[in-house]
């Protein structure tokens, strides 16, 4: 597997002096195509220097690809080029949901949790079949790592560095870009994906597949469907330039 990088025409935003961000869109556990990746922003922090990097993730590590368990390992860990700030998915959301609560498993089922619950080595159906959705809970916790329960309750709901904004789905224009509602930040598309207007940031988010990245003026869209296409998608933000990476 290889990558490819293409810039952007767009100049609509600024990062901070001296810094480069790279963001990543989307991984659903696809630890492979993630490996891929920071293979190839180790290879451009080489080719380009910069005086300080920074990666954030904006989300959905888990769920429907087979190796959940491997990009949290990696992420848990810090194991990356860069340092990082991972942000929370409405996936991960959900699967605090069922930590706290075994009824919400079905939930978590219908966001893909049956590959996350595998790369665990767990069988929710035959535990099912053994306590229901308690037991599936039970077993699940006895094969999460500590650190990996950690990562999630750790992650944030935004960050910001000059003129971006990043979040897991997108943001409401009528509040303040600090004072949106989590679950806004996690799940919003209607009156956001449909705006053109400005938001006082650009906002760089996924949440919503795409074949395509989005490049717009006032939004940058990083969610590929890498889970089915087999192509994750990075931004590389370095002063009014934006540069993108994906596997191919």
């Amino acid at each position: 597997m290889t990558t490819r990088w293409f810039p952007s025409a767009l100049k609509t935003a600024e990062a901070p002096p001296g810094m480069r961000i790279y963001a990543i869109g989307d991984v659903h556990g696809r630890a492979d195509l993630l490996h891929v990746l920071a293979e190839a922003i180790a290879e451009d922090l080489t080719a380009r220097r910069c005086e300080q990097a920074v990666t954030v993730f904006v989300g959905d590590y888990i769920d429907h690809g087979l190796g959940s368990n491997g990009v949290l390992k990696r992420l848990s860990t810090a194991d990356f080029p860069t340092p990082v700030v991972t942000l929370r998915g409405n996936h991960e959301e959900t699967m605090l949901s069922f930590i706290n609560d075994a009824a919400a498993l079905d939930d978590w089922v219908s966001s893909g949790a049956l590959m996350t619950l595998h790369s665990y080595g767990v069988d929710a159906g035959e535990e099912v079949a053994k306590g229901g959705a308690s037991q599936v809970r039970v077993k699940f916790l006895a094969h999460f790592p500590d650190e990996h329960r950690r990562f999630i309750e750790e992650t944030r709901l935004w960050a910001e560095y000059g003129g971006y904004f990043f979040c897991h789905a997108g943001i409401r224009r009528s509040a303040p870009l600090h004072l949106q509602a989590p679950h806004d930040l996690m799940n919003i598309r209607e009156g956001f994906l449909d705006c053109g207007e400005p938001f006082g940031k650009v906002i760089v988010h996924g949440h919503t597949p795409h074949n395509n990245v989005e490049d717009l003026p006032n939004r940058i869209n990083l969610d590929t469907h890498a889970f089915k296409t087999g192509v994750l998608t990075a931004v590389a933000l370095e002063g009014s330039e934006r540069r993108f990476i994906q596997t191919t």
